[in-house]
This record gives C-alpha cells, structure tokens and sequence, in this order.
C-alpha cells in the first residue's frame, strides 16, 4: 500500500505545517490531499504545497462540484498539473445539500447524472481534441439559454494539459461507487470498514463492467482514516468519537445525512439513530459518548504500534491501493515505519 496525507479544511484559521509537509515527502509519502467545506478552499493549499515540495504528489480531496463548472476545475487542475511537473491529481465530490444548496447557491439535484457529465466535461477539455461542445442536463457548453447572446463559441484549451491527469471521485453509495469505478481513475471512500470489502467490491464491479476495456489494476482505492497511535486503546478510540459524532450526528440533516447511512449500512442503525438525536438536539459530548467502540475499531486505527501493523495487515488484504492517513507526526510515522 502506498500511504498519503491528508490535511483537512481549515478551521478559524489555516495553517499548513510546512516542516510537516517536507517530512511526508522524506518518509516515502506518495501524495498529500487537501479538502474544502465552506472555509478554505483545496486549491490554493494544494498549489502551496506543490510549490514547496519536488517529488510527492499533490490531490485535491475534494473539489466541491458545486463550487465551480467543470472548464475552471479543468483549468485548474492544468495549470497546478503544469506548474507541478505533472504531480497534480483531481479529487472531485458533489459535497451535499446543506453545502450546495446553502453555500453555492446552486441545486444539488441528481448527484449521479451531474457527477458524470462533469467528468466527461473536464476529459473533454483535457484531451483537446476538438473544440468544446457538450449538451447535457446539467451543463451546455456553448451556453444556449434563452437569455444567451448568441455569441458563445467553442473553444479549445490553450494549455496543452495532460489527456491522462488522474482524476478521482469521493462517493459511498452503491450507485455512486459503481460510477466511480466506471468513469473515474480512483476511488475516495470515508469510513471505509476494511472488513466489508466483499460489499464495496460488488459495487466496484458493476462500474466496472459497464467500461469495457478498463485496466482495473490502475484504479487506485483510496479511503481516508484517521490513526492515533498509544497504549492506550479506550483513550485512542476517545480522540475518535467527535469526527466520527459530527459526521454520523450533524454532518447533512435528518433524513439526508450520508454518513449516517454508512453506519446504518455497517449495521449500527440505533446508534446512528441515537447519535443523531443526541447531536441535533446540541447534546454533544452524548453523541460522542454514543459511538460504538466497535465502530470506531472498523474505521480507525487505534491503539498501539503491535495492534496498528495487525489492523493494516486486513486493510492490506482488502485490495486498498493507497492510505490516506490523517494523523499527528508520531502516528504518520508509525505507519510509514511498518508499511514503507
């Protein structure tokens, strides 16, 4: 398995840990990702890292669909990809309906439909084979609306991008992952349960079959776990309980929140159930005390260096290609020892 590092949106303010960053690199680190919600944004981070860096990759996880059409999100990526020396990979995500809704302003639709014609959008434009034109539900290019001026033509990228930039996608739904396996280079999951692969590749398969053709040893499964590293079992799983509380509990609204269907999914409906409650009624340090241990066993790698090098054994044999740590140094360290 390959490792990566994840940095996450910002907070009140950002700081990215350049010492931090040039570490990754010298312990053998593949790629960094960076990630955007409604604060910092995943480009200029990312730039900022390549610009500091010369050999590790540098992705963004994600770039919220919403947040921009697909020419400026290929323009993007041609231009970091450039800049870089072609170390530039493309992490795309529909994000949700509070974001998309709530903070771009645009309706979050049919996530599924709207993903592909995106994706196929940026190839397009990558590729330069011809001048863009493209007529979908989401997405025409040139514009034709009834308040157009008529003027719109296609065009064709001055910078030569690369045809072959690496583009991935965040998804965790069956229809979402079999998308992704089909259209997409690589595979961003969150609270990936290595145990669970059988599902997860049953999903991954019928993407699959509907490309024909594709080598399917390149597609790189990618999910995002969080690793704290100490003797400790309960207070490591304790330093898990508020991200995995804010993501099953309040990250989307009730009825809409796509990581609590994962945990419905696992098998821990009541306790998705309850963390919710808990947390939607401002009942926070409950719903944290309410994530299962057994949860958290799944998602996380916790504990000491002994029990961390056994878990990544079964993410090894899951088929995950890449880890994509978040963590303190002392636990990127850990891992990077047992792996590379």
């Amino acid at each position: 398995m390959r490792l990566a590092l994840h940095l996450s949106y910002s907070g009140a303010e950002l700081r990215i840990d350049a010492d931090r960053v040039r570490e990754v690199e010298r312990l053998g680190f593949d790629s960094i990702w960076t990630a955007e919600a409604y604060g910092s944004d995943a480009v200029t981070p990312a730039a900022w890292i390549a610009a500091i860096t010369s050999r590790i990759h540098v992705g963004t996880a994600i770039m919220q669909i919403p947040a921009r059409t697909p020419a400026m999100t290929a323009m993007t990526a041609m231009t970091i990809d450039a800049l870089s020396g072609r170390r530039f990979r493309l992490g795309l995500g529909v994000s949700g309906p509070q974001v998309a809704e709530g903070w771009h302003g645009t309706a979050f639709g049919k996530p599924l439909r709207r993903t592909r014609e995106y994706v196929e959008v940026v190839r397009e434009i990558l590729r330069r084979e011809k001048p863009l034109e493209f007529k979908g539900e989401y997405y025409a290019i040139p514009y034709a609306g009834r308040d157009a001026t008529g003027l719109g033509k296609p065009l064709k990228s001055i910078l030569h991008g690369r045809a072959d930039l690496p583009i991935y996608l965040a998804a965790v739904g069956p229809k979402n992952v079999a998308l992704t396996a089909e259209i997409a280079d690589g595979w961003i999951p969150i609270f990936f349960a290595p145990e669970r692969m059988a599902m997860f590749r049953a999903w991954l398969d019928e993407g699959f079959r509907a490309a024909p053709g594709k080598d399917r040893s390149r597609f790189d499964i990618m999910p995002g776990v969080a690793v704290k590293v100490g003797d400790d079992v309960a207070a490591c799983r304790a330093a898990m309980r508020p991200r995995l509380a804010l993501y099953v509990g309040g990250m989307g609204a009730r009825g809409k929140n796509f990581y609590n269907e994962i945990a419905c999914r696992y098998g821990y409906e009541d306790a998705a159930k309850k963390i919710q409650d808990l947390y939607l009624s401002g009942r926070k340090a409950e719903a944290e005390a309410a994530v299962p241990d057994a949860l958290i066993d799944e998602v996380t790698l916790c504990g000491p260096r002994e029990r961390i090098r056994e878990r990544l054994a079964i993410w090894s044999s899951a088929g995950v290609t890449t880890l994509l740590l978040s963590g303190d140094a002392d636990a990127l360290r850990t891992v990077a020892e047992v792996i590379i």
